[in-house]
């Protein structure tokens, strides 16, 4: 028994080793097959990339030698490419100023023969003529005399216009008589408030026992207030009609003083704080060439009133003139005029200077302050001063002053007449309205600076003010307010405090320490960047540029050589919006509604850009006005993502003025040297240069796009009127959409 179990044991020992020797001999021949199998994969994997490699390398050539080939047909064709949108603008050029000789010289006729009383602007003799005439004329009833002020502006206007069509020398020139023809109207309206003030005790109102009085016209608003009843509890007072308001201090509430708040819808002070930020001295005010200086003083006052020759006897201090009452008084009085030289002053000091005074101008204090400080030697706080200053001081190009200019003067309240025994009997003074200073220039003198001086007394109760914002401009965010500072001839915010403005009553209110002119300022670029645009044709010769802002979208039609402003926004702009206008003129008004689109050199300074080349820019806007009647345009996102040597924007032919369906969108590379349409669309993941299938390379914008246009949208582009061409290149180079969105 136990040899069988031994027997037993050796054979099973030989099947096991004969098992694994056949696993062995398995796994091997296993691992074999993987290996040769990888060793196949690998072969098959370098016989594809060797194909690929091929493939990729023919394609390459094939596609390198399609570009070549698109190359050299671009060069051959380029100088003609070239020559052909040369011709094209030249030729709207030429056209353009032969429309715009024609436009003008018919416009200087219709001038001459309305016989408004407006002289011709290229006419020396004839403008000193009007200014010598105007400053004697002894008109001061506020509608004839505001009459009169109103074509003194419209003469501005047109004196300003001259200025872009002459050379230097004839430019500053005309900048004499602008500035001459601005001092005389704002010395008009200081004499038509002189008026209203010598009469203001025969205008008491019942209620309050003072006087309030507002004259106006589509230039100014002129309110007038007389203190008759010197109210110790008096507070304030609103002009309803003007929108305007005032708190009084209590020192001035017990005191014989007058207000005038004058708002005067242009602005003749700005430009003279533009000229000293640039560096230059405003230009004083001198007697235009072939006018004699005359001897008068501007501050002279209208003289006394008299019905008979007993009143005469001159206007002496204290002298008092008699009239008889009757219902219709005459109009005897004299006004003296204004000289046309004033010294050293600049224009735009003598404008605020006379805001606040009516002395002589001669010798006016501020000038006297200057020469002062001249002769003493700076102090060691001086720097400090100055770095105060120009912290405060409005910057220009940043903030834009919008609704004209706000001029607020306190006055000694003229003698009122006194009625005795029938007569009429009132003081007149030689000096006219004397400007009140406020606070005392007493309290404004540096404290003595010994250890042992007395402490700085406190400080004025502040003056009050606030006003409904007109509805000619558009506030799009809460305003800041500056003053007129005279002497350093800027706009600062020095002085002004508790500035608050209520948007539901559309309401500023601010408080200042001193009576002086005041505007209300709005960051000039709040609309840029740009958040998107659309440029379509709405048929031949018409197109809608709209604009999105972060504030506000709005769109300019364009018809031949008009532009219509339409604001999506209800109830704003009513004076603006559906008015046919030039472009220039459109872009004025915008400016002074507070839509602010357009550019010039500083607005890098202040609003993020995409940094194209200027001139490749140029070129674009050329050449997609000349298919404005055709080819709609819109922004792009890759516009900011592909460089400043190239732009990117979308296009395609579209006719009639329903809106442009999303589909037929293409994207088009512009450089300096070449155009091509892109394969890419908006929605792509990336941004790729490749070109479109089936298109061709062009040294122009022009033919890139004349190559998708249909034969109906080619024939449109061909007749699209040359004015209508200018007026779109015009707007997108004043807005610069490549760049600023």
């Amino acid at each position: 028994m136990p040899a069988k179990k031994s027997d037993k044991g050796v054979k099973g020992s030989a099947k096991g080793a004969k098992e694994t020797k056949e696993a062995k001999a398995e796994r091997e021949r296993l691992e074999k097959e993987e290996e040769e199998r990888i060793l196949q994969e690998k072969e098959m994997a370098r016989l594809q990339e060797e194909q690929e490699k091929q493939e990729r390398l023919e394609r390459e050539r094939r596609e390198q030698e399609e570009m070549e080939r698109l190359e050299a047909k671009d060069q051959e064709r380029r100088e003609d490419e070239l020559n052909e949108v040369r011709h094209l603008l030249e030729e709207n050029q030429v056209a353009f100023k032969r429309w715009l000789v024609d436009t003008r010289e018919k416009a200087k006729m219709d001038r001459f023969m309305l016989c408004d009383g407006r002289p011709d602007p290229s006419q020396t003799q004839e403008v000193n003529t009007y200014i010598s005439l105007w400053r004697d004329d002894p008109e001061v009833d506020a509608v004839p005399a505001l009459q009169q002020c109103s074509l003194a502006l419209q003469l501005i206007e047109a004196l300003e216009e001259e200025q872009e069509e002459v050379q230097e020398e004839e430019r500053q020139r005309l900048l004499e008589h602008i500035h001459c023809l601005q001092e005389l109207v704002h010395h008009k309206h200081l004499l038509i408030a002189q008026e209203v003030l010598n009469h203001a005790g025969s205008k008491v109102d019942i209620e309050t026992g003072n006087m309030a009085t507002v004259i106006r016209d589509d230039h100014v608003t002129l309110c007038v207030w007389a203190n008759l009843n010197k109210n110790p509890r008096f507070k304030g007072f609103q002009f309803e009609e003007a929108g305007v308001a005032f708190e009084l201090p209590k020192p001035l509430a017990l005191s014989d003083v007058a207000l005038r708040i004058l708002h005067t819808r242009y602005d003749h002070l700005s430009p003279h704080a533009r000229l000293t930020a640039l560096g230059g001295q405003p230009l004083s005010s001198r007697t235009p060439r072939g006018e004699e200086e005359p001897s008068s003083k501007p501050g002279s006052p209208v003289q006394g009133e008299t019905g008979e020759e007993g009143g005469e006897g001159g206007g002496g201090g204290g002298e008092v003139v008699g009239k008889k009452e009757s219902p219709r008084q005459g109009k005897e009085e004299e006004v003296q005029s204004v000289p046309g030289s004033v010294g050293r002053k600049s224009a735009g000091s003598v404008l605020s200077n006379r805001s606040s005074r009516t002395r002589p101008v001669e010798e006016p204090e501020d000038q006297k302050q200057l020469e002062a400080s001249e002769e003493v030697p700076a102090e060691p706080e001086e720097p400090d001063i100055v770095k105060a200053v120009d912290v405060t001081t409005v910057d220009l190009q940043c903030y834009t002053p919008l609704g004209g200019v706000y001029y607020c003067d306190v006055f000694r309240l003229p003698p009122q007449a006194i009625l005795a025994r029938g007569w009429s009997l009132r003081q007149v003074l030689e000096s006219g309205l004397e400007a009140l200073p406020y606070p005392e220039e007493s309290s404004e003198t540096q404290p003595d600076s010994s250890p042992e001086a007395p402490e700085t007394p406190e400080a004025p109760e502040p003056v009050g003010l606030s006003l409904t914002v007109p509805d000619y401009f558009l506030l799009l965010k809460a305003p800041d307010v500056a003053i007129w500072d005279p002497t350093a001839i800027q706009w600062t915010t020095a002085g002004v405090s508790g500035v608050s403005y209520e948007a539901d009553e559309a309401r500023v209110s601010f408080k200042t320490g001193s009576f002086r002119a005041f505007v209300l300022l709005q960051e000039t670029y709040c609309l840029l960047p740009l958040q998107a645009w659309t440029l379509q044709p709405l048929g031949p010769d018409s197109a809608r540029l709209r604009v999105t802002s972060a504030l506000i979208t709005l769109s300019i039609t364009v018809k031949g050589h008009q532009c219509m402003l339409q604001v999506e926004q209800e109830g704003v702009l009513s004076h603006l919006q559906g008015q046919w206008m030039g472009c220039g003129a459109l872009r004025k008004a915008m400016a002074n509604a507070g839509l602010n689109l357009f550019v010039n050199e500083h607005t890098d300074r202040y609003v993020r850009s995409c940094g194209k080349d200027p001139l490749s820019e140029h070129t674009a806007y050329e050449q997609m006005a000349l298919h404005a009647s055709a080819v709609a345009f819109s922004w792009s996102q890759w516009n900011g993502r592909c460089g400043g040597e190239h732009m990117v924007v979308q296009a395609c032919e579209h006719h009639g003025p329903a809106l442009v369906p999303g589909g037929p969108w293409s994207l088009y590379l512009l450089g300096a040297q070449r155009s091509q349409k892109l394969q890419m669309t908006e929605e792509s993941p990336a941004f790729s240069v490749e070109i479109s299938p089936d298109t061709e390379f062009h040294s122009t914008f022009l033919h890139t796009l004349r190559d998708d246009l249909s034969p109906e949208g080619r024939a449109v582009t061909k007749t699209s009127h040359f004015l209508f061409v200018d007026t779109v290149q015009s707007l997108l180079c004043a807005t610069r959409l490549l760049n600023y969105c």
